[in-house]
């Protein structure tokens, strides 16, 4: 059990210093080859930091262990919003300038919904996750299509103003995107394992394990670089990381699980994790899109009221399964 638990935080650690080197390598990669600043910070900071989610579903549903792939989905969408946005609030209200932002939240919504019907059935199956990767697509040609037009969205200034902090010669950005993705697989299949060992000890379902311990963990990339976003004023790219991760989870990561093995979901998850994340996605939305005309804003009270919900979901989940 000890060694199970070393392994988790062991596997914590290296995940969360990988993907920032992940991360940080691909951006400075894409922008030494002339990507617009838009586009990465659309592509590469939005989707770039669901790289541990990514690596660990694959790895999870590969070794016959579906739950902890859709908890870490789900668990970890509940996360960004919740406990990643309310933390964030508190230090610093975030104010939303990108209009990208702006048309990305209701395509969020939307593909929440999707998710949730497609759930209805009781299964993600291979039929679905190709109909989640045909979205995804769609997604994606929007995303570059967007991020090629000139535009001087706050988004472009905030992921600028971010590789500028962490510049790097192409050399050194293409090591780290090889050794971060390298340290990634190696982090998350010690990860899984360590997960796996726990819940069995304790007797919990390896969805509580996904929703909790890993999602939290996977989480934590996202978590650091929207806590150092925030201070530096570049409130734009906390809710892009947000967004981004979300929309790469429900479409990309979830995909991934039921392309390789089909995903049972249990009554509970509809009534209870799905409802949650629906809640969550629905209230980002109106909080963060400025339905008055004005800039979208999410206040320190608002993000007290996020991280008490997180705080009263993890309380409820870990009264109900242990």
């Amino acid at each position: 059990m000890m060694t199970a638990w070393l392994a988790v935080a062991v596997g914590l650690m290296l995940l969360v210093w990988s993907a920032e080197r992940f991360v940080e390598g691909a951006a400075a990669t894409a922008h030494h080859f002339g990507m617009p600043s838009l586009l990465i910070g659309m592509l590469v900071f939005g989707f770039g930091t669901s790289a541990p989610e990514m690596v660990v579903s694959a790895l999870s549903a590969l070794q016959g262990n579906p739950g902890i792939a859709l908890g870490n989905a789900y668990g970890s969408n509940i996360a960004n919003v919740a406990l990643i946005l309310g933390l964030t609030a508190l230090l610093r209200p975030i104010t939303v300038h990108s209009q990208v932002l702006r048309r990305e939240l209701p395509i969020l919504t939307a593909m929440t919904a999707l998710a949730y019907g497609q759930a209805l059935d009781g299964v993600i199956s291979h039929t679905d996750a190709m109909g989640l990767f045909a979205v995804f697509g769609m997604l994606m040609i929007w995303t570059i299509w967007q991020g090629l037009q000139p535009s001087d969205d706050p988004l472009g200034g905030d992921a600028l103003q971010e590789m500028e902090d962490h510049a790097m010669t192409v050399r050194q950005a293409l090591l780290w995107v090889v050794a971060g993705l390298i340290l990634l697989i190696i982090s998350s299949r010690l990860l899984v394992w360590g997960a796996v060992d726990i819940a069995q000890s304790l007797g919990v379902s390896d969805l509580v394990i996904g929703l909790t311990i890993v999602a939290i963990g996977t989480s934590l990339p996202e978590l650091a670089a929207s806590v150092v976003a925030v201070r530096k004023g570049e409130h734009d790219l906390v809710l892009g990381n947000v967004i981004g991760s979300n929309l790469f989870n429900t479409a990309f990561v979830v995909g991934i699980a039921g392309a390789i093995h089909p995903v049972t979901v249990t009554a509970e998850v509809l009534s209870r994790d799905m409802l949650v994340m629906a809640a969550l996605t629905v209230s980002l939305f109106i909080i963060g899109y400025g339905f008055r005309g004005g800039p979208g804003r999410v206040n320190r009270l608002e993000g007290g009221v996020l991280l008490m919900v997180y705080v009263g979901y993890m309380v409820y989940l870990t009264s109900v399964s242990l």
